[in-house]
């Protein structure tokens, strides 16, 4: 163990915070408030110092904790970071800031809310640096059951139903997993959880590999959003309060892009190979399914919801490439999908919560109305059509590229799929930001300087990770070789 558990610290924040939020009365809202800021604050904090702390010239697993939990079951609380695992805390840490921040106007039951809250993003923490399988697994159960309350308390839109369907998916995904990560247990003697030792060449035979890839990689990837198994997806979107939307598509869904990456690819490699023509097909229609239907939608909400259906197709397209490229592509996607969605639905969330309506036919003009408010979701559409300069660009580079080199029919379509993403977006931009002023809305407000300071932390990171995206691309690149 290092001298400083700083992993376990980190991990603890938002427990902390969750506990001390359930010890506050409910009329003490900024108080509540003001606990979980400074949690986010001190875990934004903590994870920039992991990743400078990092040393990415030595590469692997580094600062490791290992604590036995239950012996006769070789069970242990062991954590630790490597590359993919310090970007992916940081994005949580972003995420989580500024969710708290975005929801500094919330009113309604605001101790129930927060509290749900640090419990979702503790058990986002522990999912991204646990080196047990059960242990993961624990904290990946953790992380998803906080959403349907914070959905179908806090959401609108038929939240209920959409909670529920939410919570149903990802049940059955999680049914897929248990078993498929028991198998691993039993099949390596049922001596150890420990993915270390799990990965070890050899280990699992070819046939199992094959066979058992299958529950791991749909088990995770419905969390994913990968097609056809998305649909929960984009109305949970549509359904959840700001913040919630900010977690749910920014952090929750890359949970499951890096079980993928983590476990079913990590231990599986050669069930991996077999698989990754079906499953890069997959992707590739997610891709261009999301756009496509994005091109469709009235709702400010449900356009941003498929069109996190195809850019998490990009990133499971990276994935399936097997390639360095593919894979630095994918997760440095998740990063930038992650914080880019934040934007996305923290800039609708702003506008929904002086109009209470999210039709785009009903807009037009805001730039005009509100200048500051409207350049928020500018950003952010730039960065999803991945225009040089943000850090998305650099992502779908390398994943298209190898692609391109790997699957190219799929690659082709898979590119054709950004004429799509480019159309909706525009068509939102033209429609509702810009375009003939609606009247309306002429008593809409600007946000305060508070309410601008998320937005702006989050357009920050865009632009500095595209302007500079050897950063980012060597800190991954120190666990697949690409430096």
């Amino acid at each position: 163990m290092s001298e400083l558990p700083i992993l376990s610290i980190l991990l603890l924040c938002p427990l902390v915070a969750f506990l001390v939020t359930l010890v506050l009365p409910e009329s003490k809202a900024t108080a509540i408030k003001a606990v979980n800021a400074v949690a986010g604050l001190v875990t934004l904090v903590l994870s920039v110092i992991v990743w400078a702390q990092y040393d990415e010239t030595a590469g692997g697993y580094q600062m490791v904790e290992d604590i036995p939990w239950v012996a006769d079951l070789g069970i242990r609380y062991t954590v630790a970071v490597d590359g993919v695992s310090v970007v992916l805390t940081l994005l949580n840490a972003i995420v989580f800031f500024t969710g708290v921040l975005s929801m500094w106007t919330l009113e309604k039951r605001v101790k129930e809310f927060f509290a749900f809250m640090g419990l979702l993003v503790f058990g986002v923490f522990g999912v991204f640096i646990s080196l047990d399988i059960f242990v993961f697994f624990f904290f990946y159960e953790v992380a998803v059951l906080p959403m349907y309350p914070l959905i179908a308390i806090w959401g609108s839109t038929r939240k209920e139903y959409s909670a529920m369907k939410l919570t149903l998916f990802l049940m059955v995904g999680s049914a897929l997993l248990f078993p498929g990560l028991i198998a691993l247990f039993v099949e390596s003697g049922g001596q150890t959880w420990n993915l270390v030792a799990l990965s070890e060449p050899g280990t699992f035979s070819e046939g199992f590999q094959i066979f058992v890839y299958p529950l791991l990689y749909v088990g995770f990837g419905i969390l994913a959003g990968m097609w056809p198994f998305h649909s929960w997806s984009p109305i949970g979107h549509v359904a959840a309060p700001t913040a919630v939307s900010m977690l749910h598509a920014g952090v929750l869904m890359k949970l499951g892009a890096f079980g993928i990456l983590r476990i079913a690819i990590g231990v599986l490699p050669l069930g991996a190979a077999y698989w990754a023509p079906t499953f890069a097909f997959m992707a590739t229609v997610g891709i261009v399914y999301g756009a496509f239907v994005a091109m469709r939608q009235t709702d400010f909400k449900y356009v941003i919801g498929f069109s996190s259906v195809s850019h998490m197709g990009i990133v499971l397209l990276g994935l399936n490439t097997l390639g360095i490229d593919g894979t630095n592509g994918a997760v440095f996607q998740m990063f930038a999908h992650g914080v880019m969605t934040a934007l996305f639905f923290s800039a609708v969330g702003f506008i929904y919560d002086q109009t209470h309506d999210r039709d785009i036919r009903h807009f037009g003009g805001l730039v005009g109305q509100i200048p500051v408010a409207s350049s928020f979701f500018i950003v952010a559409a730039l960065c999803g059509m991945g225009v040089p300069g943000f850090a998305s660009f650099w992502a779908e580079l390398l994943v298209f590229i190898e692609a391109l080199r790997v699957f190219p029919l799929l690659g082709i379509a898979a590119i054709a799929g950004l004429i799509f993403t480019a159309a909706y977006i525009l068509r939102v931009l033209g429609q509702a930001i810009f375009g003939p002023k609606n009247p309306d809305w002429d008593h809409l407000v600007e946000p305060t300087a508070w309410l601008t300071l998320p937005r702006i932390i989050l357009i920050a990171v865009l632009l500095f990770f595209g302007f500079a995206p050897s950063v980012m691309l060597d800190m991954i690149g120190s666990v697949t070789g690409g430096k």
